[in-house]
């Protein structure tokens, strides 16, 4: 049986960290493939056994349904990424494989980062939640009681592994 493949992207600079933990925190049984600037992806393929992108090359793979991704997380997810996901615009690497998630009905979710939302990007979420994109912002909870902020993206991303059926003792749950 092959592997699931899933895209991990991160768009905007604040919060890149939590996108580049959550590609890390991946078990090895999966397939990945990370979309992000250049310099941090020549860093990547060096170190570490990941398939990475220049978010310019739209003929990449990974942009093509027939290429069989599972799914795919931005995050974090800068408005504009979310907007143009929103509107159908796909003028990079992220967006174009968000688009290709879009239509292959495969999962998307996106993690956006900005705050407080506004009227706008509320109507994005909205608009793409009702296409069955799960919208899932970094937020914590405080039932898992975490103590330090690697303990918080923990939560985080083991919430997001959560909406992916990926197994994971990231955070406490709920008795």
């Amino acid at each position: 049986m092959s592997k699931r493949k899933i895209v991990i992207a991160t768009s905007g600079a604040s919060g890149v960290q939590l996108g580049l933990k959550t590609l890390k925190l991946l078990p090895d049984s999966i397939e990945k493939h990370f979309i992000m600037s250049k310099n941090s992806h020549t860093v990547l393929k060096k170190e570490q056994n990941i398939n990475t992108y220049d978010n310019e090359d739209i003929a990449a793979s990974i942009a093509s349904g027939s290429f069989g991704v599972d799914a795919m997380i931005i995050a974090p997810c800068s408005m504009n990424t979310l907007a143009k996901i929103a509107c159908g615009i796909s003028d990079n690497l992220v967006t174009r494989c968000a688009s290709v998630m879009l239509k292959e009905q495969k999962k998307l979710i996106l993690a956006p980062r900005e705050m407080p939302f506004s009227a706008i990007a509320l109507e994005n979420m909205h608009k793409l939640a009702t296409l069955g994109v799960i919208i899932a912002p970094p937020v914590m909870a405080y039932y898992s009681e975490q103590q330090t902020l690697d303990e918080m993206e923990d939560f985080i991303i083991g919430k997001w592994f959560d909406l992916l059926g990926i197994e994971n003792n990231l955070y406490k749950r709920w008795k």
